[in-house]
């Protein structure tokens, strides 16, 4: 439900975005972890497991666990399973489908400014997981690009703490300014009473690049550490500075100086600073994926590895034909030109990327931003596609015992298909290829309707009534040829779906494949009614629209079609089989093998022909 309404919001252009996630010791867990194996269901939402210190401790001595849950009237619900199954099981969904994600909730409650003040409780985590929020919380975030601080092999620190100045008072300024844009009541409460921002980082990989420090080795590490460091201390200072003149955030108290984050990361003037006049903001630093940022700037996102040197593009439109251009990362094409370099593989060892470092130091340069972070990380782990489900399993283990707040592994070539690839069609395949097209379409052509057809029909039921759908498919091909949807009873428009049903069978009859038609109709924006009536308890055909349902009634009556056509081409071989073996003869006329010698005549037991002696 929660993943239809993100649907419902992300509509004309807008993107829906929500986490959804489950304690570690809830009754309905294993079916959590498992529910996104089925495509059709939470394609709205990312996923995520809340594991705490205690579950990971059972995972690693492999002990009992126990699911539990207390209703609001009393009812309880029980279940003991074995911790390392569960852990198991939730590595392997990871391996093959790349969530759910982990979430260690004990670190996220644990280490941060506020983990003293026992008024504060954190409700969840925003969609990609960066930003633990309180109930009502906002996202607040901008980040700095660290490349842009280093010249000639030197990493300019004043220039850097002036900036993060600078980005401490332009973050309250933009977060004054909207806290009265905020539409719900509670989300201007949390906002005023909490002062929440995230500044965060990006470009780590190409700082390192052009310090020439490669990204997965103790010196980067050892760096980053002093480059964390620093971004957390001027931070708090900053907002102690602001708070002498603004005053501290609301429900500031003096809990924050016991919370071991403070501790860690203030020099002594630093916490002097914020013992004499607090904090502005009790939340200060978030490291976000910052994707699309990153792509604007051609720099590495978040604090992730470049995900690779060069990618393939493809053009159609130059040249009539389809032609592949490799294409440099812009840190990889600016060094090969300074340097006269032609190939990737030119590059020194300090140009690394997402597929060839070592995951457990990827891991570990996670830990060490962590350390100076006080809310959390967006982070991906890409593995390579001979990764095992143990090796993801060591991983989230490596992980927790770093200090993480949370991490999604993604293994290429897994089961859900990669967003990036680096590859073009492989030139030795190509033959194949060719010998499997041959019977395709060729673009723009749309083949006629053949009255040779067998039809399916279907009955729906959509939001506003039942839906008639019959679909055909040729006998010779068992193609999927043309479909009519019809509504029942009043309500809905049949007009809309006269011009729908046109569609589909113009676009199956150009060579469009049927799955990628139900794909398209699945895509559109969820109904309300649908919703509503949903939301009453009526029984709808799986879907969120009436598109939608014509869509997985297409993908389930082909499926249908494929087994009776399959037993059409058995009996059809084994008939002409037997013709062969009784020595029959084509027919003049139907041109079958039904002619055969009777009473003196030869005689076509298919169209009737007779010619005797």
């Amino acid at each position: 439900t929660f993943s239809q309404v993100t649907g419902t919001i992300g509509q004309n252009g807008r993107r829906g975005a929500l986490m959804l996630s489950i304690s570690c010791d809830h009754p309905d867990l294993e079916e959590f972890i498992e529910i996104k194996n089925d495509l059709t269901r939470v394609t709205k939402a990312n996923i995520s497991v809340r594991v705490n210190d205690e579950f990971m401790k059972a995972v690693i001595n492999d002990l009992d666990w126990e699911l539990y849950f207390k209703t609001e009237h009393g009812d309880e619900m029980r279940k003991v399973v074995k911790a390392k199954k569960i852990f198991k099981l939730l590595s392997k969904n990871n391996w093959s489908m790349a969530e759910p994600g982990i979430l260690f909730w004990d670190r996220i409650e644990k280490y941060n400014l506020l983990s003293e003040d026992e008024s504060f409780h954190y409700a969840g985590v925003n969609p990609c997981a960066e930003e633990p929020l309180p109930e009502g919380g906002s996202c607040l975030l901008g980040s700095i690009n660290l490349a842009a601080y280093v010249e000639n092999r030197e990493f300019n620190s004043e220039e850097f703490i002036n900036d993060i100045h600078v980005i401490v008072k332009g973050m309250n300024d933009v977060l004054d300014q909207g806290l009265p844009l905020h539409p719900l009541a509670i989300q201007r409460e949390t906002v005023r009473d909490w002062r929440q921002i995230g500044i965060g980082v990006m470009g780590i990989a190409d700082m390192l690049i052009k310090l020439e420090l490669q990204y997965d080795t103790k010196e980067a590490q050892e760096f980053c550490d002093q480059i964390a460091f620093i971004l957390a201390n001027e931070s708090m200072y900053a907002s102690a500075l602001l708070a002498k003149k603004y005053g501290p955030y609301p429900k500031y108290n003096d809990k924050v100086l016991e919370s071991e984050f403070i501790a860690k990361n203030t020099t002594m003037e630093t916490f002097k600073l914020v013992k004499k006049y607090g904090l502005r903001n009790s939340q200060i630093l978030t490291i976000a994926p910052c994707g699309t940022l990153s792509t604007m700037l051609g720099i590495s996102g978040g604090i992730e590895p470049i995900f690779s040197l060069s990618y393939t593009r493809k053009t159609e439109s130059l040249h009539g034909e389809d032609r592949y251009y490799k294409v440099f990362t812009p840190i990889a094409d600016n060094y090969m030109k300074e340097h006269g370099l032609t190939e990737e593989e030119e590059l020194p060892s300090f140009f690394v990327t997402a597929q060839n470092i070592n995951p457990f130091r990827r891991v570990e340069m996670q830990g060490i931003w962590q350390k100076h972070i006080d809310a959390s990380i967006s982070s991906t782990l890409n593995l390579p596609n001979e990764t095992t489900v143990e090796d993801v399993e060591a991983l989230y283990i490596y992980a927790w015992e770093n200090g993480l707040k949370g991490m999604t592994i993604f293994r290429d070539g897994c089961d859900r298909a990669a967003i990036l690839t680096t590859s073009k069609p492989k030139e030795e395949k190509k033959e194949e290829v060719v010998e499997e097209k041959k019977d395709e379409i060729a673009r723009g052509v749309v083949v006629p309707t053949s009255d040779d057809v067998i039809g399916l029909k279907r009955k729906l039921s959509g939001g506003c009534g039942s839906l008639h759908l019959q679909v055909y498919f040729d006998r010779t091909t068992g193609k999927m040829t043309e479909v009519f949807i019809n509504k029942g009873g009043s309500g809905g428009c049949n007009s809309n779906l006269n011009a729908l049903s046109r569609m589909i069978s113009i676009a199956l009859r150009a060579g469009v494949d049927v799955k990628d038609v139900a794909d398209q109709l699945g895509s559109t924006i969820n109904c309300p009614s649908f919703a509503s009536s949903r939301a009453k308890g009526i029984n709808l055909s799986p879907g969120s629209s009436c598109a939608g349902a014509v869509g997985k009634a297409l993908i389930e009556l082909n499926k249908e079609f494929q087994v009776i056509f399959k037993a059409m081409k058995e009996i059809d071989e084994d008939h002409e089989e037997k013709t062969d073996i009784m020595g029959l003869k084509e027919c003049p006329e139907c041109k079958e093998k039904t002619l055969q010698m009777s009473g003196g005549c030869m005689q076509c037991t298919n169209c009737g022909y007779s010619k005797c002696d």
